[in-house]
């Protein structure tokens, strides 16, 4: 079965800006939940000394956009891998 990378691209990205907005949502509704969960992600690193909570629009918008594209490489090149080893 091959993935057709496009598809799988834009899959990626729409995935990746859902998980931002609701990982966004919890930083705003519940900040200390949320970092108590990045942390434990981090195994144990007190990522408090080294974070500054920044929920500015300017934050938000620079940080979705290139977690999207990001993402969306990251899908376009994932296809194109797996396509090139099932080809084999």
């Amino acid at each position: 079965m091959k993935h057709p990378p496009v598809p799988t691209a834009n899959a990626a990205a729409v995935t990746t800006a859902v998980i931002y907005v609701v990982c966004r949502t919890a930083f705003v509704v519940a900040p200390d939940l949320a970092m108590s969960i990045g942390q434990s992600w981090f195994h144990g690193i007190d990522i408090s000394r080294i974070s500054a909570l920044n929920l500015s629009t300017e934050s938000f918008v620079l940080g979705i956009v290139s977690a999207t594209i990001g993402a969306w490489l990251a899908g376009y090149l994932f296809a194109s891998v797996y396509n090139s080893f099932v080809k084999k």
